[in-house]
C-alpha cells in the first residue's frame, strides 16, 4: 500500500516568513495534518546530523514511536559532481554522518542527490533568493582544459560518490536511493536509472518523482518510466506548492511552469507495480502572496489541500 508522508523541507523556514518547526513539531504536524510518516532533511536548521549526537536522535526515534509517525527516510543534500577533490570528500563525510544518523533513527533508506546546487538563503523577509550555480566550478575546470569534457566527468565523479556512499549504507543495512533531480539526473527517468545502474550495488536503488518529468507527464510516458524502474524505486515526493483547495471544497492543481503533473497516472503505476513505500509531500518553492512571503499558515493550506488530494488518488487507484 502506497503510504503518504510529510518531508521536512517543507517546514524548514525556506519558503516562508516565519521561523522553522523542530524535528519534534513536525512529527505532531505529520500526525495533526493526517500523513502516514515522516521524511526528514539532514539539513540546518531543522535535523543536521552534526547537530544531534546517539542520545538525541533515539529521543527522536522514541518520540515518533510514541505519535504513531515513523520516520521513513533521511534525505542528504549531497552534491558528488563538484571538481574541487575537498568538497567532494566534504560531501562523503557528509554522507557518511547522514548514514550514522539514518542508523540510530532506524530508518531504511538515505536518499542522495547527484549533484546538489544548493540553495541561496538571505533573511526570514527574503527567506530564499535562487539556486547555486557552477558558474566557478566550472572556470576551474577551463583553467585546467577540462571544460570540454565537463559532463561526462561530472557524471563518473558522481557516480563514483554514489558507489561509495552505497557501500557504506550496506555496512549499516541502509539502502541508498538516488533522486532523479537535476543536474545531471534531471527531465525524466532515464538518467537516474543509467546512473543507478552503473553503481551496480543491490542497495542502490530510486527516488523517482513524476514532477521531475517536467513536460513529459503524458500517460504513455509515465507508464514507460515505472516500468523501467520498477525494481529499483524506493521512495518517492509530490509538490505542495500548487495543489489548492477551492472554496466550494474541491482540490485541484494549479498548473506549474504551464504544466499539470501527472500524479493521477504515476499513482495508478505505482499501484500496478505493487509500490508499498512512500511519497513524501514537499513545499521547495517560495510561497509568494500578492508578490509577498506568506506565512506557516498559508503552508498549512497547501499542505492540508495535498493530503486530500493525495488521499482522493490513493482511493481512486
Amino acid at each position: 500500500m502506497i503510504k503518504l508522508g510529510l518531508f521536512t523541507v517543507t517546514y524548514s523556514g525556506h519558503w516562508y516568513k516565519g521561523k522553522c518547526l523542530s524535528l519534534k513539531e513536525q512529527i505532531l504536524k505529520a500526525k495533526q495534518m493526517g500523513f502516514d510518516g515522516l521524511s526528514i532533511e539532514a539539513r540546518r536548521p531543522v535535523a543536521s546530523p552534526v547537530d544531534f549526537d546517539k542520545k538525541a536522535l533515539r529521543d527522536i526515534k522514541e518520540f515518533s514511536k510514541s505519535q504513531g509517525i515513523p520516520l521513513c527516510a533521511v534525505e542528504a543534500m549531497s552534491n558528488f559532481a563538484s571538481p574541487i577533490p575537498e568538497e567532494r570528500e566534504n560531501n562523503l563525510a557528509m554522507v557518511k554522518e547522514t548514514l550514522r544518523m539514518a542508523e540510530v533513527l532506524e530508518v531504511p533508506i538515505v536518499k542522495v542527490f547527484a549533484a546538489w546546487r544548493g540553495v541561496t538563503l538571505r533573511d526570514r523577509d527574503t527567506p530564499w533568493t535562487g539556486f547555486a550555480s557552477y558558474v566557478n566550478e566550472d572556470k576551474i575546470l577551463a583553467m585546467f582544459g577540462m571544460s570540454g569534457a565537463l559532463t561526462i566527468q561530472r557524471w563518473q565523479w558522481a557516480v563514483e560518490g554514489i558507489t561509495e556512499a552505497a557501500k557504506w549504507a550496506e555496512d549499516y543495512g541502509i539502502t541508498v536511493a538516488l533522486q532523479n533531480h537535476s543536474p545531471l539526473v534531471g527531465d525524466g527517468y532515464e538518467n537516474a536509472l543509467a546512473m543507478i545502474n552503473e553503481v551496480g550495488l543491490n542497495n542502490a536503488k530510486l527516488c523517482l518523482d513524476v514532477p521531475l518529468f517536467d513536460a513529459k507527464q503524458d500517460d504513455a510516458y509515465v507508464h514507460e518510466a515505472v516500468e523501467a524502474c520498477k525494481d529499483l524505486i524506493v521512495h518517492s515526493h509530490c509538490g505542495s506548492w500548487n495543489i489548492v483547495e477551492l472554496p466550494s471544497g474541491e482540490v485541484i492543481q494549479r498548473p506549474w511552469f504551464g504544466r499539470t503533473i501527472n500524479y493521477k497516472a504515476f499513482v495508478k503505476e505505482l499501484k500496478r507495480i505493487g509500490y508499498d513505500g512512500y511519497i513524501a509531500s514537499e513545499h521547495c518553492a517560495p510561497l509568494l502572496v500578492n508578490h509577498r512571503y506568506g506565512g506557516i499558515e498559508e503552508i498549512d493550506k497547501n499542505v492540508r489541500a495535498t493530503v486530500k488530494y493525495m488521499r482522493k488518488l490513493f482511493t481512486e487507484a
